[in-house]
């Protein structure tokens, strides 16, 4: 599967196409808070894994403790994202701008 480099629209979205496929972010947040929680759940997947063997242990323990610094990035992701917002918006922003969880 052969994929092309990504390009920029003036509003400012980012397409990826992948094969026949294209794939459109609009929310640089939301994508940064989907590549996160695959992280996180990688993270502690593999984590889960390496505890069936007692030669593995101690370095699923450190998958652990990476998916839980992931974890820590999920409300730094939000609080970014709300700045980031305040700043270009100028004032505090209304219940319904920060509804989706990133």
């Amino acid at each position: 599967m052969s994929q092309n480099p990504p390009h920029h629209h003036k509003s400012g979205s980012l397409t990826l196409h992948i094969g026949k496929e294209e794939l459109v972010v609009r929310q640089r947040y939301e994508a940064a808070s989907i590549a996160n929680d695959v992280l996180i759940a990688v993270w502690f997947l593999i984590g889960s894994i390496m505890f069936f063997s007692p030669d593995w242990t101690g370095t699923g323990t450190w998958c652990f403790v990476f998916g839980s610094v992931e974890l820590l990035v999920r409300p730094v992701l939000r609080l970014t994202r709300q700045l980031h917002l305040q700043k270009v918006h100028g004032a505090a922003l209304g219940a319904g701008a920060s509804d989706q969880d990133y």
